[in-house]
């Protein structure tokens, strides 16, 4: 158990049999009444965020997240299968569950796979992925000048703003949490 007085973003808890990520918090001491903690928690099993109040004090359950290194290797209809580099098990989760995350995925890529109470929760992305430029308009020189975007579809189908200069071919480096253009590669 833990109080919620020691959130920090990004902590496991369950609260009421559910399974949150703590997103943000803020500790509120009001002229008048006592304490609270405010919190924007994301539900590990469907995604949702919810905003939830819990008194100062307050006790909830720590949940043991496990995490192992594993390769993507392929989808099969609608499951995609991965593989655990050290056992060689092969582990299969739903287009649902990974939603977000097919958008960086690509073949052979090495990333984290959640669980809890051998649940599989879903995949945890680096920072930045390495994805090439399947379809974009090319730049027209002198547009540089201006420091515009443009759009720019990528190998896995993910749409990102990229500067004029990028073309079709180039690899660029991606930032997976705000899906967004980084740099070339």
């Amino acid at each position: 158990m833990i109080s919620v007085n020691d959130f920090r973003t990004g902590l496991t808890i369950v609260v009421d049999g559910q399974l949150y990520r703590v997103l943000d918090f803020q500790h509120v001491k009001p002229g008048k009444g006592a304490a609270f903690v405010r919190s924007k928690l994301r539900n590990l099993r469907n995604g949702s965020v919810n905003e939830k109040t819990f008194r100062a004090g307050e006790k909830v359950e720590k949940a043991q997240i496990d995490n192992r290194k594993m390769q993507y290797l392929y989808a099969q209809g609608d499951e995609h299968v991965f593989m655990d580099l050290e056992s060689y098990e092969q582990t299969e989760l739903s287009s649902a569950a990974i939603e977000y995350e097919l958008k960086f995925l690509k073949e052979n890529m090495e990333v984290h796979i959640q669980s809890y109470q051998s649940e599989m929760l879903g995949v945890e992305l680096p920072n930045t992925v390495e994805l090439e430029v399947t379809e974009t308009e090319p730049g027209i020189k002198g547009d540089t000048a201006s420091g515009g975007t443009k759009p720019a579809t990528l190998q896995t189908g993910l749409i990102v703003q990229v500067p004029f200069f990028v073309n079709q071919g180039d690899k660029l480096i991606i930032n997976t949490e705000e899906a967004s253009y980084v740099s070339r590669a």
